[in-house]
């Protein structure tokens, strides 16, 4: 099992969780974030004053998933999220040691299918 996290711009969200179930995830967990990679924030005018923002918004997305999904995963957030301009974000993949479903008690795999 694995655990993905991607950041990203926040308007290309919609597209991800479109791109994301259609891929086989069953279920994200979605966070208004801040922060900066790259870009190191960027300048901005506001009533005439020029003003330096360095923490930008962006989306991350959480996704535990089984082994065989990850790649088709990985490729659909990639494809999805991708505006070809900087800032565009990253995808982490984290191996999972152990899932519990709270209600039934299922654990590892079966915690993760529908």
């Amino acid at each position: 099992m694995k655990y993905i996290t991607a950041v990203f711009k926040p308007s290309r969200l919609d597209a991800v969780l479109d791109a994301v179930t259609a891929a086989g995830a069953s279920g994200v967990t979605v966070t208004e974030v801040r922060g900066y990679g790259r870009q190191q924030g960027k300048t901005e005018v506001y009533r005439g004053a020029e003003y330096e923002v360095r923490l930008l918004p962006k989306v991350r997305v959480e996704i535990a998933i089984s082994d065989v999904l990850v790649e088709k995963v990985v490729d659909a957030i990639s494809q999805a999220a991708n505006t070809s301009k900087i800032g565009d974000g990253k995808i982490f993949v984290m191996d999972l040691q152990s899932v519990q479903r709270i209600r039934t008690g299922e654990k590892d795999e079966a915690a993760l299918s529908s």
